[in-house]
């Protein structure tokens, strides 16, 4: 039984497309943050070391925050991503924020060289500040100008904040001991979530981007930081020292964007992506352009913004196969090792049933940890990519099918086990050919548990770069677009339907003639 199911699985696995290794020769990962701004300096990086340079990018962009890509640089898993010199000097050292530019970059320099031998790159000409705004109406009617104004009316008022803002120094705690700001209500929400909530009146205050291009068309009002508490963001590209060693063009190449972008610009170029629906390949690409440091590409239409995920999934089927077997592959690979470990795991806590409890218990405990935090504490180990993003699926995986193995092995018919040893069957015969027959319908229902559960959280592992149908999702999140996120979760959920199917097949045909319910 244990055979079959393994080989199902294996083909599964070898169905899938292969990946290119960060280390081979020739190449320079690239990586970026999980919102749009950032993800387009990631391509933009990508598409200039490719037109400029023999090497070959391989992207990894959208990872979950700050501090995964931090991670990612400093494991070498990726090579450069663009990064905000604020970010770096509180966020990353955690030194307090410096309201001079030259200040906080000499000093993010200075520190990251000695302590990681990581390199800032000259300012790419821009800051994308936070900043706190809210509706425009609100502002004109309580007279808000500066973030002070705010401060006697914040306890009556909610506020949407991002995951990091509410958690960094350099955001909301560090408002709050600043200026005493204090809110009825706090939601923690995706950016342009943020913006369709104050629209709907939702939220009064929100966290915004200097460079974000929505807030070229919603009506909001951003207050001055009358205290001076958010520090200067410059823009720039944050590189491994090891990677500019192995691959010196690097540097001059991404010198080349050196002050050649500015807060306006940025804007644009974000709005476009943001609002209307334009492909970040395509505006990567068109900038780079206009700046005269690639050829011109070929127009592009946007693409349609659309709730229909029937319709975003015929527009390029193509990537939805890619996608998909990215998905399949991972899922089966996190599967087969689960059952690899689970079933044997299994047979032998059934022998040793004073401490099976225990043991089943202890691992049920990875259930408990949540599913993007397993993933991050993969990164310092096996950087970003599939390999992490397996071993945490693998790690969920288990559970599920060590107690249906374990349970059903234990109650797998006493009756027939004690006929079994009437008639002088050893017990490697009885496991064999009674208990395992009898156990196989709940072995494999903790196996169809696990593959469904493996199926649907692997979408999560686009947030350290491994692909698959949760790309859409996270891209769709973070630019509001519902029919992009459609287009990656209604497949996921078919393809977990369709494993749940192919593996009740599989239940089928091994559970006993007189054991089987289907008929």
């Amino acid at each position: 039984m244990i055979g079959r199911v393994v080989l199902l699985a294996a083909i599964l696995v070898l169905a899938a497309p292969g990946e290119p290794a960060a280390e081979e020769s020739g190449t320079v990962v690239v990586g970026s943050k999980n919102f749009s701004e950032n993800r387009l300096l990631g391509e933009m990086f990508a598409q200039l070391i490719e037109a400029r340079t023999d090497l070959r990018a391989v992207r990894r962009l959208g990872l979950a925050g700050t501090r995964i890509c931090f991670q990612a640089l400093q494991t070498g898993a990726i090579d450069v991503y663009p990064e905000y010199s604020g970010t770096g000097l509180v966020t990353l050292l955690g030194e307090k924020p410096s309201g001079d530019a030259r200040e906080t970059l000499n000093r993010v320099r200075s520190e990251f060289l000695a302590r990681w031998n990581l390199w800032w790159l000259s300012p790419l000409g821009f800051e994308n500040a936070y900043e706190i705004a809210v509706p425009r109406a609100l502002a004109e009617r309580e007279h808000l100008r500066t973030i002070g104004d705010l401060v006697p009316l914040a306890p009556s008022l909610t506020a949407g904040f991002g995951y990091e803002f509410i958690e960094r120094e350099d955001g909301l705690p560090g408002l709050r001991a600043l200026y005493g700001l204090s809110f009825r209500d706090v939601k923690a929400m995706q950016q342009a979530l943020k913006y369709r909530a104050a629209g709907a009146g939702d939220i009064q205050c929100l966290d915004v981007y200097t460079t974000d291009g929505r807030l070229l068309v919603n009506d909001l009002q951003v207050l001055e930081d009358d205290r001076g508490f958010f520090p200067p963001y410059e823009a720039a590209a944050l590189v491994r020292g090891d990677a500019l060693r192995e691959h010196p063009e690097i540097g001059p190449v991404l010198g080349l964007l050196a002050g050649a972008l500015d807060e306006a610009a940025m804007r644009r170029l974000n709005l476009r992506i943001e609002e209307k629906g334009e492909a970040v390949e395509t505006v990567a690409g068109d900038a780079l352009a206009q700046l005269g440091l690639v050829g011109a590409a070929a127009p592009s239409e946007p693409r349609p913004r659309t709730r229909n995920p029937l319709a975003r999934l015929a527009s390029n089927p193509k990537e939805l196969g890619r996608r998909t077997l990215e998905h399949l592959g991972l899922s089966a690979t996190a599967l087969l090792l689960g059952i690899l470990v689970a079933v044997p795991l299994g047979l032998v806590l059934e022998r040793r049933r004073k401490a099976a409890e225990s043991v089943i218990r202890m691992v049920g405990v990875s259930q408990t940890i949540p599913s993007i935090a397993l993933l991050a504490f993969m990164i310092p180990l096996f950087g970003v990519g599939v390999l992490p993003a397996a071993v945490a699926l693998w790690i969920y995986s288990i559970f599920p099918i060590l107690r249906n193995t374990y349970s059903g092995l234990r109650d797998a018919g006493p009756e027939a086990v004690g006929a079994a040893r009437a008639l002088g069957m050893t017990d490697a015969q009885i496991l064999r050919s009674v208990r395992l027959p009898l156990a196989a319908p709940v072995i494999m229902a903790g196996i169809r548990t696990s593959a469904v559960i493996t199926v649907g959280t692997a979408t999560l592992a686009a947030f350290i770069g491994a692909g698959g149908l949760g790309v859409p999702i996270v891209s769709g999140l973070q630019m509001n677009d519902t029919g992009m996120i459609l287009s990656g979760a209604v497949p996921a959920a078919a393809l977990a339907l369709v494993v749940d199917g192919l593996l009740a097949l599989v239940e089928r045909r091994l559970t006993p003639p007189g054991l089987n319910l289907h008929g």
